[in-house]
C-alpha cells in the first residue's frame, strides 16, 4: 500500500538552488558569476527587453511583416454566367461547383457575376448575384435565389 511518506517527485525534477555569494567554496562566490566591474555587476541591474549584450536584437536584424490578415475574412468564390454553362446539374449551388471542381473546397461563399452568355435554363443559388448576372440568368429561363 502507498502512503505520502513513500511519495517522492520524479529523479532531476527537483535541483538544489545555487546559492551565489556565499564564500568561495560554493563555487559563486566573490563575483558571484556576474563577471568583473561594470553595470551588470552592480546590484538593482535590469536590463530591457531584447537587449543582447550590445550585439543587435533580433528584433531588429529580422526584417519586417508587412501588411495584414483579416481573420474573419470569408473564402469567396466568383464564377461567371459563361461558367455555369459547363456544369451538368439543373441547380447550381456551391457544392455542385465544389463537386465539378469549378471552385476550391475550403470556399464559403459564391458569388456569381454576369460576364458572358447563358444557354441552359438553371436555377442558381448563391450569397451574391451581380445585376446583370441576374438578368442573364432569368432571360435563359432560369431563377436565381440569394442564400
Amino acid at each position: 500500500m502507498i502512503t505520502l511518506e513513500d511519495l517522492k517527485p520524479n529523479k532531476g525534477s527537483v535541483k538544489k538552488v545555487v546559492r551565489v555569494g556565499r564564500g568561495r567554496s560554493s563555487g559563486c562566490g566573490k563575483t558571484s558569476s556576474r563577471g568583473n566591474n561594470g553595470e551588470g555587476q552592480r546590484s538593482g541591474r535590469t536590463s530591457k527587453r531584447g537587449f543582447e549584450g550590445g550585439q543587435m536584437p533580433a528584433f531588429r536584424r529580422l526584417p519586417k511583416l508587412k501588411g495584414f490578415k483579416n481573420i474573419f475574412a470569408l473564402n469567396t468564390a466568383s464564377v461567371n454566367v459563361s461558367a455555369l454553362n459547363k456544369v451538368s446539374a439543373d441547380e447550381i449551388t456551391l457544392s455542385a461547383l465544389i463537386e465539378n471542381k469549378m471552385v476550391h473546397p475550403k470556399t464559403e461563399v459564391l458569388r456569381i457575376l454576369g460576364n458572358g452568355e447563358l444557354t441552359k435554363k438553371v436555377t442558381v443559388k448563391a450569397n451574391y448575384v451581380t445585376e446583370s448576372a441576374k438578368e442573364k440568368i432569368e432571360k435563359a429561363g432560369g431563377k436565381v435565389e440569394i442564400i
